[in-house]
Order: C-alpha cells, then structure tokens, then sequence
C-alpha cells in the first residue's frame, strides 16, 4: 500500500533554478518523465545508453550512462536538482543480469551524491523484498536500500505494469490476438493487476521531485482487472475472434519461451508470470493514477497491435 515517511536525510526543498536529469529519455517511461519536465518549462539534461536516439526536437542534453565512468557520471551529474531514475534491466541479456544492475544503481546514486544532487525520484516496483525468489524484486529491493543509505532526499515510486505511448505488454497482447486462433491464460487467470498510465507515471514522479520528504509510493491506477479480465477485454477491444484457453502454470513459461524464439523476442520471462500469478502485480491502496486502462483501450482499439513491438531490438539490437 501507498506510504509516506518523513526524511532524516537532506532535506532542502529542490530549487527551481538549475536543470533536471533524466536516465534513459529516450526510452519508455524516462521519455514521459522528460516530457513531463519540459511541459512543466524545466531544463532536461539525459544520460542514456542510447545517444544515437536524440534528435534535434528534443532540446535534450545528451550525456553517456557509462558505469565504468563513475568521474564523468559525476560531471554530468554535477548542477543538477533532481535525477528522475528509470534505471534497470528486465532480464539478463549478455553481461548484464541484476546483480549487474544494483551495482550501476549504486554508482549512480553516489555520483549523484558527489555531483550535489538535491533529490533522487526513483522507479521500482511493486512489493519488492530482500528475501524474494526472484532476482527482479529483489534486486529492486537492494536498489531501494542503497538509495535510502545514500544521504539525498529522495522519493520512490513503485508501478507494477505500465501501460500507454508505446508500451510493449498490451501491444503485444492485442498483436498475439490479432493473429492466432487461440491465446492461452496460465491457470484460472484469476490473478489481479494494477496497471498506470505511463503519463500518469511521469506527473506523479515529477510532482514527487518537487516534494520535500523522502517517500515511497505505489504508482498505480484506477482498475485492477484480473488477468483473464484484461485478456478478454483486450480482445473485445480489437475485434478478435481468438479463443482463450486455459493451461496449467508451469506451461506458461515454456509457451512463453517458445514464442519467443520464433519472434526473436522476450514475451514474458517466467520469473515475470509467477510473480505476475503471485500477486506481485496489484496492490489494493489508493489510485495515485488517473486515466483508466479500459478508457485508454476503447480510444487506441485501432492501432493496438497492428505491428509487434520487440523488447531486443529496442534495447539490445
């Protein structure tokens, strides 16, 4: 649920001088938070992976995310008020798993320190846990430790699935209807998910960077569909025809991997299904999220899923 604590660490109210820094602007929710910013009339300076994505629309100051450069992260860092993190792996891909990915997290936020950082507004996810089976949670949760033991002010929002611009989940759901007779749901599909608006994202981190208390919160919209509900839903919504069946859990993750390698894609790794089956993907507090996922479907039916959305080629490729 939803929380709030107050701050033992620094906690000067971030002026609005300066300029704010954004990890992965080019990317999906980092792309939100930056036009957020820029609507809101801030100065947005990126560090990305990615700089060959930037074009001249953008106004944004590209600089490297490079881990192995924790002197020029500083730099870059250096004047800046806030740094909106969307930092983080979905799966392991070559050397990078998610132990990989706390130690970057690390380095960034004690360059951020070093660099007189005011506020960390950081993305996590919901329920993460020291003590879970699974290497995603947990390592969010070893991210979240190490910022609280950093020393900025700092708030963390935790989304569970996000949804909206060019999101792959539902895309991907609508394309796999679209095109097959049948769509198979893991059990009884009785599993809940709360999904946000990534725009609704942006507004809620940006009005967190401007907070003065150190605060972590669930970033989560109005509906909580079950999974089966969402399914069906998403199919009334695009037209399809496709018969939904239901498979036992410990299938889902062998289907799922066997799509994948015909796509040349990660569908849905099998860490993600058991947490998503789990309960790791709702929460029951309030709605810090405004736009309804069955609104955002009924206004996007044409256009979702006409074209696969393949998580390598945006990352890794």
């Amino acid at each position: 649920m939803s929380q709030a604590t107050s701050s033992t660490a620094r906690s000067t109210v971030p002026s609005q001088e300066g300029f704010d820094v954004v990890t992965g602007a080019f990317s999906y929710s980092g792309a939100a938070i930056a036009k957020e910013l820029q609507a809101a009339g801030r100065i947005v300076r990126t560090l990305t992976g990615h700089p060959g994505r930037a074009q001249g629309e953008h106004a944004i100051d590209v600089r490297p995310l490079d881990f192995d450069d924790p002197v020029g992260l500083v730099e870059s860092l250096r004047g800046a008020t806030v740094l909106y993190n969307t930092y983080w792996v979905r799966f392991p891909h070559g050397r990078v798993d998610h132990e990989a990915a706390v130690a970057n997290s690390r380095t960034l936020f004690y360059a951020a320190l070093h660099a007189g950082v005011q506020r960390i507004v950081h993305i996590s996810i919901t329920h993460p846990s020291i003590t879970s089976p699974y290497p995603y949670f947990r390592g969010k949760a070893e991210v979240e430790r190490i910022l609280a033991e950093v020393g900025i002010s700092y708030g963390v929002l935790r989304p569970a699935i996000l949804f909206g611009g060019d999101g792959v989940l539902l895309n991907n759901i609508a394309w796999l209807l679209r095109r097959l007779p049948v769509f198979a749901v893991g059990g009884r599909g009785d599993y809940r998910i709360r999904p946000i608006h990534v725009e609704d994202l942006a507004r809620l981190s940006v009005a967190v960077g401007t907070q003065r208390t150190t605060m972590v919160t669930d970033a989560v919209g109005p509906e909580r569909p079950t999974f089966l509900e969402l399914v069906r839903l998403v199919r009334d919504t695009v037209g399809s025809h496709a018969r939904i069946v239901h498979l036992p859990h410990r299938v889902m993750p062998v289907l799922s991997r066997a799509l994948g390698l015909v796509l040349r894609d990660v569908l849905l790794t099998g860490e993600e299904y058991r947490a998503m089956a789990g309960g790791l993907a709702d929460t029951q507090g309030d709605a810090t999220g405004a736009i309804a996922l069955s609104q955002w479907l009924a206004e996007h039916a044409d256009s979702l899923g006409r074209r696969y959305a393949n998580e390598i080629d945006r990352h890794f490729r």
